[in-house]
């Protein structure tokens, strides 16, 4: 009776997860999805603890206060502008988890764990999930460790790259596969497969400091979800290793809608995963006798801007990493609740890739209370460009960079961008002319209908407010 009930918990939770993960395909009902996941994974976790019945009562409860206590002090004291450094350090921790499990399970050997039974010798499928839970945790650890480290800019956030790189990853990688097979082979037999065991845990993690040190700051989002898939295929194979179907089912998950959003990333950078992994986007780039620097650039203050806002019929603000770092999501709201008041419909221009992580600019607004009905993606606002008379870029770069359109030399053609250039009037508020992620000059900061508002994106923003605020009394 009590295996049945188990079994039937497994399958509520499941369903819960893969509702949840339904709900947070749209911006209205991903907070309710959300906390399904989250009510699946409380489940999950205290049935799985009264299964094994390795913990007590007392234990299962202070493991939960102490997670969950952590868990909210995170998510209260970290900032919008660090969430993608917390998404990837949880990404690692989800690979560690699964590489650790592998571990004791090949180091006790006699025992069990959840509904398996370890002899003192495994192979078969049992055999490919324990080295497979080490190889892709390993990566993943390793790796997000990297990621956190370049977004937190604890180490420069430019690839870093020497000669022969490519081959020498290549050389470590086959290596990595070569220790995983001979593992597998003493895990057939009576061999030493502790110590294969351990040297495969370090190349899998050498493996996936190599392969991120690579790739430049701009890559990070495509990055970040494909390490995302990494953890749910680690955690999958770790469910087989267990024999608990949860965890195969909530890993598969994780994998597919990982490697799903990767490919819509590199879609909307017109980049290949290849070219992401390998291609060092984002290093130094040379421009074959081509000036970078800016001779025509037109700068306004906040008072020529609140000026033609205010005889405005439509206006469409872009919204960038700019913007998170200066938490100015509220004011920009703000800005636009006050022009809508004078009839100027606002809208908001979403980039797939806007920001550090994948929607992060509709979290970003969505905390600012912004209707979702407004925060529109680039497909369907593309064509409004040609008919607004103001396009309003704050703190974002490369996501409206004319040259991806116009320059078949630039390191970011074909892109897909937001037509802010198409618009009556331009202004990009922005601390300096500095270049963005990918490392470029952008053009459209010396087109005629654009007009530089220097400056911190709060500020700026408050002033223009207030500017728009004492034309209308």
């Amino acid at each position: 009776m009590k295996e049945i009930l188990i079994h039937l918990a497994y399958i509520l939770a499941s369903v819960l997860f893969i509702y949840g993960l339904k709900l947070l395909s749209k911006v209205r009902t991903a907070r309710n999805g959300n906390t399904l996941a989250a009510i699946g994974m409380l489940l999950a976790i205290v049935v799985t603890v009264i299964q094994v019945e390795i913990l007590d009562v007392a234990w299962l409860l202070a493991g939960l206060v102490l997670g969950g206590l952590l868990g909210a002090v995170t998510a209260r004291i970290v900032k919008m502008t660090a969430m993608p450094q917390m998404v990837a350090i949880f990404n690692g921790f989800g690979g560690g988890a699964s590489t650790l499990v592998a571990l004791s399970y090949i180091f006790a050997r006699e025992g069990t764990i959840g509904s398996g039974t370890m002899s003192q010798g495994f192979g078969g499928d049992t055999g490919v999930s324990i080295l497979l839970s080490i190889l892709i945790g390993g990566v993943t650890f390793s790796g997000s460790m990297i990621a956190f480290a370049k977004l937190q800019e604890l180490m420069t956030g430019q690839p870093i790259l020497f000669k022969g790189q490519n081959a020498t990853n290549a050389v470590i990688a086959l290596g990595t596969v070569a220790l995983a097979v001979w593992a597998g082979f003493l895990a057939a037999g009576s061999g030493n497969v502790e110590l294969a065991a351990v040297l495969l845990t370090a190349a899998s993690l050498i493996l996936g400091v190599i392969l991120v040190i690579p790739i430049g700051g701009a890559d990070m989002p495509v990055v970040i979800s494909l390490l995302n898939s990494y953890s749910g295929l680690a955690a999958c194979a770790t469910g087989f290793v267990l024999q608990n179907s949860l965890l195969i089912i909530s890993g598969s998950l994780v994998g597919a809608s990982g490697i799903i959003l990767t490919n819509i990333m590199c879609k909307a950078m017109n980049r290949s995963i290849a070219n992401v992994l390998f291609g060092g986007f984002g290093a130094v780039q040379t421009t074959g006798g081509k000036k970078t620097e800016y001779v025509n650039v037109t700068s306004a203050d906040p008072e020529e801007a609140a000026m033609i806002m205010d005889t405005a019929e439509l206006v469409i603000i872009i919204p960038g990493y700019g913007l998170a770092v200066a938490q100015a999501q509220h004011t920009c709201k703000e800005l636009g609740d006050l022009l809508e008041k004078n009839g100027t419909r606002v809208l908001y221009a979403i980039h797939p890739v806007a920001g550090r992580m994948p929607g992060h600019m509709n979290v970003l607004l969505a905390e600012a209370q912004v209707p979702y009905e407004k925060l529109i993606e680039m497909d369907q606002i593309n064509p409004e460009f040609k008919n607004a008379d103001v396009a309003l870029i704050v703190g974002a770069n490369d996501v409206v960079n004319p040259a991806a359109l116009d320059d078949p030399q630039s390191p970011i053609a074909g892109m897909p961008i937001l037509n802010a250039h198409e618009a009556r009037s331009v202004m990009i508020i922005k601390r300096s002319l500095a270049s963005g992620f990918a490392g470029i000059k952008n053009p459209l900061f010396e087109y005629n209908n654009t007009m530089m508002l220097f400056g911190d994106a709060k500020g700026m923003l408050q002033r223009i407010k207030e500017e728009v605020a004492e034309l209308r009394k």
